[in-house]
């Protein structure tokens, strides 16, 4: 596993900053999936599309934090995976925000959190410093 020095201070602040965001969005994807089981006999309110959803969320969520725990360590293949899922989840979020009448009002709210958090990830490991951290 190819590794770089994080260890300089705004590297450090900036992997922490991504960590606490994707830890944020993990968190929220999982009690949403609670929510989902709880509420899942309420089918105005739990669809098939939000089941989907909600489970892609959770795994992508994962995904997301693992990616950037490997990236605070330094590892070039993370920081690269945290690139590209957060820029992939972050345009599903806005497309299934902008998609008239395919999923409930509130599962779009909690998407807008999602996207609001992983914008933080998105502009951090986009950002000058992080890149020429990991391009060294």
């Amino acid at each position: 596993m190819t590794t770089v020095d994080v260890g300089h201070p705004r590297s450090t602040a900036a992997l922490r900053s991504v960590q606490l965001l994707a830890a944020g969005y993990l968190a929220i994807s999982v009690l949403t999936l609670i929510a989902i089981i709880a509420l899942r006999n309420h089918p105005a309110i739990v669809t098939d599309a939000v089941w989907v959803r909600g489970t892609i969320v959770v795994g992508s969520s994962a995904l997301t934090f693992l990616f950037a725990r490997r990236s605070a360590r330094g590892s070039r293949k993370g920081f690269l995976r945290l690139r590209i899922v957060s820029a992939a989840m972050l345009t599903a979020i806005v497309v299934i925000i902008a998609l008239p009448g395919t999923f409930p009002l509130w599962l779009k709210g909690e998407q807008a959190v999602c996207g609001l958090l992983l914008l933080g990830v998105v502009l951090l490991v986009n950002g000058k410093h992080l890149r020429s951290v990991f391009t060294k």
